[in-house]
């Protein structure tokens, strides 16, 4: 395991400040600054039974997990067996979605950017074998078309279960070997995998849901199999901030071995499509944000109860990760990372900025609904407040609901664009997407498209 240094007090006092205000049970911190790691684990694993959280605890760490699906498929880019511009259907003859033209079309730049167009919040449990990825693909069949491919930037779990499924196919062995042999066992990541069973012998968090009486322990722990590559690593801060130099270092390794060629690493960092509500642009699923040196290549993650951030800043040879085990741990995921750039770089994030004309707020009110998402907009003192009434997405928690989501006030700070400014979704953008005819169709809303429906 990579040796490293403890984080500096005025981290860890504001990481325990910030867990105490939202009452986050557990939180890991690791940076990487001019070569050095630093990393430090705050509060228990499980209100419980609570142990001590530590930089080897492990978390899930949920859609992070994206990254290294993408990371195993440019490995077959860099071998020449694949091409991002090739239709799925070259690798996966039966592929299918509802839509049979939009099927034919697809590419796997429009998976890996999130430009598929199909409902992407898919969650089913196909089993323990190593058949539930195929089997789980194979089930997106019925998968309905909400754009057509290529058109629209919304975010999107299943395309990356199509992803994973052609990894696995052109190797020959199921997708989380794929992943052990090709980037965790070279990385030295020899605490991070996708199965409970590997987890339990280690320090291991569990998720909290936060009630009005404190957190309790999430149930279940694990997550399917059939979504291992949109969301099943399970890893620590140290072994996170490992994978992480290696992106920022051009894809090769502290001793020297070669996971990508650096050109594929800047590849994947570089902008291939426009996005919307959680970045920028997008990359090889890289989200990114801002420009220069000073440019943000992240991702994050959101399981039952585990929250998490994970950003380089490869221009600054930076990045920093923090891990939660809490439903309300969104916001300090993002307020530690934060501090970290600031007490590291300086950095400062961009202020909100308003636009000078705001417009008529009311003709943006009413319902929005996906497929696992409910968004109320409403009016209020000139303003537009989402109520966010989503149903627990499918592998959620049994026992424990969840404090109601608080209100978020938008404001406008361009035309149909908009950033939170109060909640724990502050600094968050959302968009509205209109029809040929100029009508409003769409919100985007943590990256996801949902139609107007009132």
């Amino acid at each position: 395991m990579t040796d490293w240094l403890p984080l500096p007090d005025e981290i860890a006092v504001f990481a325990r400040d910030e867990m105490a205000r939202l009452e986050v049970p557990g939180v890991a911190v690791g940076v990487l600054h001019e070569g050095r790691v630093y990393a430090g684990g705050y509060g228990v694993t499980n209100v419980d039974h609570p142990s001590p959280v530590g930089p080897e605890t492990l978390f899930q760490i949920g859609s992070t997990s994206k990254t290294f699906t993408a990371t195993a498929l440019m490995q077959l880019a860099d071998e020449g067996r694949i091409d991002l511009s090739a239709k799925i259907r070259d690798y996966l003859p039966g592929f299918r979605v509802r839509s049979e033209e939009d099927a034919a079309r697809l590419t796997l730049r429009h998976l890996a950017t999130h430009y598929g167009g199909f409902v992407g919040d898919y969650f089913k449990d196909t089993g323990r074998g190593d058949d539930a990825l195929g089997r789980i693909v194979a089930k997106m069949a019925n998968s309905r078309q909400l754009v057509p491919a290529g058109t629209t930037f919304s975010y999107s779990n299943a395309g990356f279960y199509v992803l994973g499924h052609v990894v696995a196919t052109l190797r020959g062995i199921p997708f989380e070997a794929v992943i052990r042999e090709r980037i965790l066992a070279p990385l030295g990541m020899d605490h991070s995998t996708y199965f409970a069973e590997d987890a339990i012998v280690h320090s291991v968090a569990a998720g909290h849901i936060r009630r009005a009486k404190g957190p309790r322990v999430a149930r279940p722990w694990n997550t399917p199999r059939s979504i291992a590559p949109g969301g099943g690593v399970i890893s620590n801060v140290i072994d996170q901030i490992a994978y992480a130099r290696m992106h920022v270092d051009g894809g090769i390794t502290p001793g020297g071995a070669q996971i990508l060629k650096p050109g594929t690493t800047a590849l994947m960092q570089t902008t291939h499509a426009s996005a919307g509500s959680m970045c920028d642009t997008i990359g090889i699923s890289w989200m990114l944000d801002g420009d220069g040196e000073d440019r943000i290549v992240k991702h994050g993650g959101a399981t039952n109860g585990h929250l998490s951030a994970f950003e380089l800043m490869p221009g600054r040879g930076f990045a920093v990760t923090v891990l939660t085990n809490s439903d309300s741990g969104r916001e300090v995921r993002q307020t530690v990372a934060d501090a970290c750039k600031r007490h590291f770089l300086g950095w400062q994030p961009a202020p909100i900025t308003a636009a000078l004309n705001q417009p008529d707020v009311r003709e943006y009110a009413g319902v929005y609904q996906a497929v696992l998402a409910r968004l109320e907009v409403t009016p209020r003192n000139g303003k537009l407040v989402v109520i966010d009434a989503s149903p627990e997405r499918q592998f959620s928690e049994r026992q424990h609901r969840p404090l109601p989501s608080e209100p978020a006030e938008l404001v406008f700070t361009g035309t149909d664009t908009t950033a939170v400014v109060t909640g724990s979704r502050r600094g968050e953008r959302a968009e509205f997407l209109r029809d040929s005819s100029g009508a409003i169709e769409w919100m985007r809303w943590d990256g996801r498209i949902a139609r107007r429906v009132d």
